[in-house]
């Protein structure tokens, strides 16, 4: 059932896509971008989106304290439960080592960004390469091409049988700690999902009348597939880029928490705060509180703004 909810809502994207490309003269992501700018969705996701972008960029120097120093390690004593809150000197208040809980999560968002930002374009690069080569064998025609199509197909059915966080956490177990692991566990968890949908994008776009024009006009398959089919099915790819990001942070958030990150923990991100924080939960439950809620809202963010972008190329929602 999993499996038939997931390839279901992919294929469905990919045909609103297609769809949307040629029920209309007007440009489709010019249409879109009308539709987003009136979304408060949208606007919310972006603002959101925005301020996680810029206190990765510049929270390093904004940081009132070092991420690493432990100038206040005497007044904190996690043996007997005892922590400082938030007062003016620390605006969050200090962790079980004494270190700066406001300075951690400025410099811990870039690192989070990181992890998501390429566990992305893993998933992105190689499931765009994977989805290509088999709608271009689909769409060319031909018991080979179907033969490979149906192989892509098959193997990429049974990953998106799996759970996501299954697959991520077996990838990174076999690969080992580090925060390489992470990046690459997550993103072989986004490759079926980008190539199943860029695969049933260009499947869909395979019957537009522009594809009829361009064959009428004798040209060749293959540079029809290449360079008219596969650029226009490039949109619902897009969109799926900004949702996976959501998914991307919370599922290396998920692999930090539970040992599979990054091995030196003195490293500020967010899922390896929340997963030192958990065992003080009961004495500190701020320190717990502060990364969940940073991953929460930065997902949400993602979330919101992909979301309005898939509604946006809904041909039944355009006004």
């Amino acid at each position: 059932m999993s499996l038939i909810n997931t390839a279901s809502k992919v294929d469905r994207l990919a045909r609103l896509t297609a769809t949307t490309e040629t029920s209309s003269g007007a440009s489709l992501w010019r249409e879109a971008m009308r539709r987003l700018r009136g979304s408060k969705a949208a606007i919310i996701g972006a603002v959101i989106i925005a301020a996680f972008v810029l206190l990765a960029i510049i929270g390093p120097w904004i940081a009132p304290h070092a991420p690493t120093d432990q100038a206040w390690r005497g007044e904190v004593f996690p043996n007997r439960g005892q922590f400082v809150g938030a007062r003016g000197e620390n605006w969050f208040g200090l962790d079980h080592l004494g270190r700066d809980v406001f300075s951690r999560m400025l410099v811990g968002a870039r690192q989070t960004l990181l992890v998501g930002v390429v566990s992305m374009l893993i998933g992105l690069i190689i499931g765009a390469l994977v989805g290509a080569v088999s709608g271009a064998a689909a769409t060319l025609g031909g018991r080979t091409g179907q033969r490979i199509d149906d192989a892509v197909m098959r193997v990429t059915d049974i990953l998106l049988a799996l759970p996501s966080l299954l697959l991520a956490v077996s990838v990174a177990a076999v690969l080992g700690q580090s925060l390489t692991t992470v990046m690459i566990a997550v993103g072989v968890v986004q490759i079926p999902v980008f190539a199943r949908l860029l695969r049933g994008s260009m499947l869909a776009q395979g019957g537009s009348d522009y594809v009829l024009a361009a064959r009428a006009l004798g040209l060749r398959k293959r540079r029809i597939v290449f360079t008219q089919i596969m650029p226009n099915s490039l949109s619902p790819v897009i969109v799926q880029a900004t949702l996976s990001l959501a998914t991307a942070i919370i599922e290396a958030a998920a692999l930090s928490y539970l040992g599979l990150g990054n091995p030196d923990p003195s490293v500020p991100e967010w899922g390896v705060m929340l997963s030192q924080a958990e065992r003080f939960f009961d004495n500190a439950p701020m320190m717990s509180m502060y990364p969940a809620v940073a991953i929460i809202i930065t997902a949400l963010g993602f979330t919101l703004l992909g979301e309005a972008m898939r509604e946006a190329l809904d041909p039944k929602l355009r006004g």
